[in-house]
C-alpha cells in the first residue's frame, strides 16, 4: 500500500510539474519578432564572450599554422571580426554609419589587449541588441542598404546574419581552445 502511495503521490507530482511548465508555456506563447531576433543574438553572445574571455591573453595571437592553416585569422582577430561585423550589422539596421572605426570588417588595429578585445565586444553586442530591438512587424521585410556591396538586405536577414555568422567563427574559437588544452566553456 505505500508502495502504491508512494507512486501515485510521484505521479501527481510529475502531472503538476508538467501542467505548470504547459501553462508557462502558454503564457509566453506569443512572442514578438524583436524578442525572438533578440533571443537569437543573446543565445550567440552567451556562448562568444565566455569563449573569448577563456583564452588567456598571452595566447591571443595564437593561430594553427600547419596543413591548410596558412593565413588563418588569430584568435584576438576572430573576436575583434565579429564584434566589427557585429556593429556593421546593427548599422545597416539602423540605417546609420557604425558608431566605431570596424576596420574593414577587422576591429581597430589600436585594440590589442585582451581587455580591450572583450570590451569592444561586448560593445558590439549591445550595439546589436539596440538595432534588433527597432525591428518589428512593420519593417521586418523592408529593404536596407546592404552594409557589403551594392544592392539592399531586409532588417530579417541581417539580424539572422549576426547568430550565423558569429557562430562560425564561435565555432572556430573552439578549435583554437581545444588546440591550446582549454576546455570551452561551453563544454564544461
Amino acid at each position: 500500500m505505500r508502495k502504491r502511495l508512494g507512486l501515485a503521490g510521484c505521479s501527481l507530482l510529475v502531472l503538476t510539474v508538467a501542467a505548470a511548465a504547459q501553462a508557462g508555456m502558454m503564457k509566453d506563447e506569443h512572442r514578438t519578432v524583436t524578442q525572438v531576433l533578440d533571443v537569437t543574438v543573446s543565445n550567440l553572445e552567451h556562448e562568444f564572450v565566455p569563449a573569448a574571455e577563456a583564452m588567456p591573453e598571452d595566447k591571443f595571437g595564437f593561430a594553427p599554422s600547419g596543413g591548410e592553416f596558412k593565413g588563418v585569422r588569430t584568435y584576438a582577430q576572430q573576436i575583434k571580426h565579429v564584434a566589427a561585423v557585429n556593429y556593421i550589422f546593427g548599422a545597416a539596421i539602423l540605417e546609420e554609419k557604425p558608431p566605431v572605426d570596424t576596420g574593414e570588417e577587422s576591429g581597430p588595429a589600436a585594440i590589442t589587449s585582451k581587455a580591450d578585445i572583450i570590451k569592444f565586444l561586448k560593445e558590439s553586442f549591445a550595439y546589436v541588441h539596440k538595432a534588433i530591438a527597432t525591428i518589428n512587424e512593420k519593417n521586418l521585410v523592408a529593404t536596407v542598404k546592404s552594409p557589403f556591396g551594392e544592392g539592399s538586405v531586409t532588417r530579417l536577414g541581417l539580424a539572422t546574419s549576426v547568430s550565423s555568422h558569429g557562430f562560425d567563427h564561435y565555432g572556430q574559437m573552439v578549435e583554437y581552445l581545444r588546440m591550446n588544452g582549454i576546455v570551452p566553456p561551453a563544454s564544461r
